[in-house]
């Protein structure tokens, strides 16, 4: 489930989350640099062509010449964009890549999912009280799902779910002590 209650794994989840926060913008700021300085690298080189007397509509021509480099260079990254994911596909890999590489998707479990799958593992033994095999393979999915609800993400479900709908029960998959140190568990960055 990770060791994120380590001094060392606090550090590294801040970090991340700093991290977080710059992609977020890594986009638009990636873009207006790009443009900018792309523009102001080319600009001795044609600005020549430009008399700076001149005006159209009172605005000096090296204006117009400035947003024609820059608009130019907008338009061969949203050239390089459109290649990228219509010619040749390269996102379809990096997603395979990054789906691969997630533990959510592969072994690990959201709280949602992991209420979602256990309920599934209960109708299903339930209905299949007959079949032993099918009863041993429900058993053991509850069991995952139970060992999901001593991490991090599971306690951080249980604190919200507390406080928007009142004390969240204890399910028929997990126990009261998985529930009470889900609610034990203080989160610095929540602080």
């Amino acid at each position: 489930m990770g060791d994120s209650g380590s001094s060392g794994g606090l550090f590294r989840k801040w970090a991340m989350r700093q991290y977080w926060r710059m992609q977020q913008s890594q986009a638009v700021v990636g873009l207006l640099l790009w443009g900018t300085t792309i523009t102001l690298l080319l600009w001795p080189y044609v600005s020549w062509r430009f008399d700076p007397a001149a005006t159209f509509a009172g605005i000096p021509f090296t204006y117009f010449g400035l947003a024609s480099i820059f608009g130019g260079v907008m338009f061969g990254v949203l050239l390089v964009g459109f290649l990228y994911d219509n010619v040749f596909s390269l996102w379809t890999e990096w997603r395979s890549v990054d789906m691969e590489r997630n533990p959510y998707v592969t072994y690990a479990q959201t709280p949602n999912w992991t209420m979602v799958t256990a309920l599934q593992a209960e109708n299903l033994k339930r209905n299949a009280a007959d079949d032993e095999e099918i009863v041993a393979q429900m058993d053991w999915i509850l069991n995952w799902c139970a060992n999901h609800t001593k991490g991090e993400m599971w306690a951080r479900a249980v604190q919200r779910w507390d406080v928007d709908y009142g004390q969240t029960p204890t399910f028929w998959f997990t126990d009261d002590e998985s529930m009470q140190s889900a609610r034990d568990i203080e989160f610095e960055d929540e602080a």
